[in-house]
């Protein structure tokens, strides 16, 4: 049933265009934070080490991939504007999710388009809440750009360099996978965590 959640399977099912499809997907649509991006980056280059993908072709196209895909966020929280706040809950849309991200960018600022890359769900809201917040356009760009190949190049390279250097890795690639994903959703559950003792302090207070 949850298959499609499964790196592995996705990949062996839907090749390398079907790879870059699903993280320009992660990067811009609603329903994208369902998707394993991490772990799907992190696969495909462990396949590309067993000479599954060419390993170059699968980080530029990963990258323009997430790339454009921020773009096109950007580009529909410009024309939604103010409007998504007020967006009523839905299987795949979450006022929680919003918020989350608006804490992100009052922490770091416009860095959180970098950095929101390795922070699941986030990285799917921050180009669109960007655009809501009319931000400057050459730095999101910029900083979209930064972060999409820093987030590309880190977990295929991860991948990668494992299939390469570790005999017999592959018989491990399942449990690599659910450590990728335990790794990958660590800061968002940390937020949670100081979230719900935020409001348990008020709460009691």
């Amino acid at each position: 049933m949850f298959d499609w959640l499964d790196p592995l399977f996705l990949i062996q099912t839907l090749g390398l265009l079907g790879v870059i499809s699903i993280i320009f997907a992660e990067s811009c649509l609603f329903f994208g934070f369902f998707l394993p991006g991490d772990s799907l980056l992190f696969t495909a280059g462990f396949l590309a080490s067993q000479g599954h993908f060419n390993i170059v072709v699968l980080i530029l196209g990963c990258a323009i991939a997430s790339i454009l895909g921020d773009n096109v966020g950007y580009w529909f929280g410009s024309k939604v504007g103010p409007k998504i706040f007020t967006r009523e809950d839905s299987f795949f849309f979450r006022k929680s999710h919003i918020q989350k991200t608006q804490e992100f960018y009052d922490r770091y600022g416009a860095k959180t388009v970098m950095l929101a890359r390795f922070v699941p769900v986030v990285r799917t809201f921050a180009p669109i809440l960007a655009g809501v917040g009319s931000m400057n356009y050459k730095t999101f760009f910029y900083y979209n750009v930064v972060g999409g190949v820093l987030w590309s190049v880190s977990f295929i390279s991860l991948g990668y360099f494992l299939g390469s250097l570790i005999p017999g890795v592959d018989e491990y690639i399942t449990i690599i996978i659910f450590i990728i994903i335990g790794l990958s959703l660590m800061p968002a559950a940390y937020e949670l965590l100081k979230g719900y003792r935020r409001s348990q302090s008020k709460h009691l207070s």
